[in-house]
């Protein structure tokens, strides 16, 4: 089976750093397949067996701690939990210098679309919605300091996401396709 692999809070403002090469090979001495991480931000694409997405987290979680002596948390997706996702988010979206589009992927704990009234949203402002393993959220560059989603940083629902823009996680879905298609 096709997994990502998304790391909360490495490489990012000097934090966490972990080198992605070493990263891919600890991935692989814990017996992950097809390793193939994706820009500095700790994306790992890999096959691995069926097992409980549960407990491939906490494989990968002891062997970063093992292998950097970080406590990195792990989400796990697998290919068609994220082609669900990319489906979901609007063609329209998308990082730039016009529009900013996220994908807060969602701990197991809060993947339920009652996180929604977790968050404080501005409808004249934030577009979001719920898909199943994530919050899709897009507001217009112009109106990001107007948005209710900057007020989400440092709750604890915050700690229990990791963000990636629509163009990584389109992206990350393509590798995946590419691996499926190997296969």
């Amino acid at each position: 089976m096709i997994y990502v692999a998304l790391l909360r809070g490495i490489n990012v403002g000097g934090k966490n750093k972990i080198d992605m090469k070493l990263l891919k090979q600890t991935f692989e001495r814990v017996g992950m397949n097809d390793v193939v991480t994706y820009i500095n931000t700790g994306n790992i694409i890999f096959s691995y067996k069926e097992i409980a997405k549960a407990d491939l987290s906490q494989i990968l979680e002891e062997a970063i701690q093992q292998d950097f002596g970080l406590e990195i948390k792990v989400v796990i997706q697998s290919f068609n939990e994220v082609k669900k996702i990319v489906d979901a988010i609007p063609s329209t979206w998308k990082n730039d210098k016009e529009m900013k589009s996220d994908v807060l992927f969602l701990w197991e704990e809060v993947d339920d679309e009652a996180v929604l009234e977790k968050l404080i949203m501005k409808p004249d402002v934030d577009t979001v919605k719920y898909v199943p393993g994530a919050i899709l959220w897009s507001v217009a560059k112009e109106n990001v300091t107007r948005s209710g989603m900057g007020r989400m940083i440092g709750t604890k629902l915050y700690k229990q996401v990791t963000v990636r823009n629509v163009n990584t996680t389109r992206k990350i879905y393509e590798i995946m396709q590419a691996q499926i298609q190997a296969s």
